[in-house]
């Protein structure tokens, strides 16, 4: 199943989440957790999507597989730093950011829950570049599945082996 980008459910659920986290909880329902460390939950839940919706069309990703782990540890990296490490320190921000190690703790486990949710949400046929898959097509050529990737009659390389392709790419 393709990723959904924008229309995927947990950042629809985000979304929804944090303008009513905004509008409702923070204001009538006040609380450290709806005040300090929800946004900071849902902050790669949301933020992820956008990221990679925007790189799909830039031409920065190749298929549209659900998030990848290292699609998700590099912008908690990167936000962790920013926001929690650097931004804190930096004259314009000292007065509207400070550095709260539990913040990180948060990126980490809505990282993580988010991970395994699109991990569940879109298993089963992946979008995966069939070249990376072993028995499916490769730029119209067919792995072989018995012998791997074009084993017989050549190697993987050379030679023109049950797939019909030349060299491993199409004849």
């Amino acid at each position: 199943m393709t990723f959904r980008y924008l229309r995927d459910p947990l950042f629809l659920f985000c979304f929804v989440l944090y303008f009513t986290n905004r509008w409702v909880l923070k204001p009538l329902l006040p609380n450290s957790f709806s005040q300090a460390y929800l946004n900071d939950l849902i902050c790669i839940p949301f933020w992820v999507p956008i990221m990679l919706f925007i790189m799909r069309k830039l031409g920065l990703r190749r298929d549209d597989a659900a998030p990848r782990g290292y699609e998700i540890v590099i912008p908690l990296i990167l936000w962790s730093v920013v926001f929690e490490l650097w931004l804190p320190k930096v004259g314009p921000f000292r007065e509207l950011a400070f550095s709260d190690h539990v913040d990180i703790l948060f990126y980490a486990i809505g990282g993580l829950l988010a991970s395994l949710f699109w991990k569940r949400w879109y298993r089963g046929k992946s979008p995966v570049p069939n070249v990376l898959r072993r028995g499916h097509a490769v730029n119209s050529c067919v792995a072989d599945t018995r012998g791997g990737w074009f084993r017989r009659g050549g190697g993987f390389f050379g030679g023109r082996g049950r797939s019909g392709c030349q060299g491993g790419f199409p004849a």
